[in-house]
């Protein structure tokens, strides 16, 4: 980086999102903290100590309302904790107000918006992305442009944005900083990998204990490893046809 570059004074919003371009092998870290995922060993590996505020951020998985709820519902949990409201834009499927509430996302903080269009639901998440604490956006499909100016409206902002888009839009451009492709793993586990984020690429995925919360509280020791991948995806899709119990 030039010391001309290093020297420009930049807004204050503007200037917490920008990656000054460290060290090679460094870690891309953002100026604010993020939100803990949960995990202590996810948020060592997301830039911003935990998922961003004030950006867009992707999880791609391979069937849509099934692995995203076991993902960012301890975040989720966190966000409605501090009184913010989370925003799902688009859900496959009716949230299921019991398992969220189980979830620690009560009813009151939810607000549910079910835009048929890709279009329509893109409006709806920037008309209330200000208003929200987490804004989580079921996205089929979607062209860069549109994608771009969703980054933009977010950035400075205090929000997680989620957009939830199927495996195969891994090839597709987009301006996300931070790219997750999330799936199943053996024993309730969930395989990430981080293939864009700033800084360093990731060397290895992350395998993440994550059995729903409902599944946990009841499951024989015994049966807690012993779930395929298959298995997982199956469950997971009986469980999101009602959230999937926000976990």
């Amino acid at each position: 980086m030039s010391a001309a570059f290093s020297s420009l004074h930049l807004p204050a919003a503007l200037a917490g999102a920008v990656w000054r371009g460290a060290a090679p092998d460094a870690l891309g870290a953002l100026r604010r903290r993020g939100v803990s995922s949960g995990w202590p060993e996810l948020d060592g590996e997301l830039p911003a100590g935990g998922w961003p505020r004030g950006e867009l951020s992707e999880i791609l998985s391979p069937r849509p309302a099934t692995l995203e709820w076991r993902l960012l519902g301890p975040a989720l949990r966190g966000v409605a904790a501090a009184g913010g409201s989370v925003l799902l834009v688009g859900p496959p499927q009716p949230p299921y107000l019991p398992g969220l509430r189980q979830a620690g996302v009560e009813p009151a903080r939810l607000v549910w918006v079910q835009g048929d269009s890709v279009a329509e639901r893109l409006w709806a998440a920037e008309q209330l992305l200000d208003a929200a604490g987490a804004v989580l956006l079921w996205l089929p499909q979607a062209q860069p442009a549109p994608l771009r100016r969703l980054h933009a409206r977010a950035a400075g902002g205090d929000a997680l944005l989620f957009a939830l888009r199927p495996w195969s839009a891994r090839a597709e451009s987009s301006p996300a900083p931070l790219r997750v492709l999330a799936r199943p793993g053996d024993g309730w586990t969930l395989q990430l990998q981080l293939f864009k984020r700033r800084g360093a690429p990731q060397e290895q995925a992350l395998a993440l204990h994550a059995p729903p919360a409902a599944f946990d509280a009841v499951l024989p020791p015994r049966l807690r490893g012993a779930q395929s991948a298959e298995t997982q995806l199956e469950s997971d899709d009986a469980v999101g046809r009602v959230a999937s119990a926000a976990t």
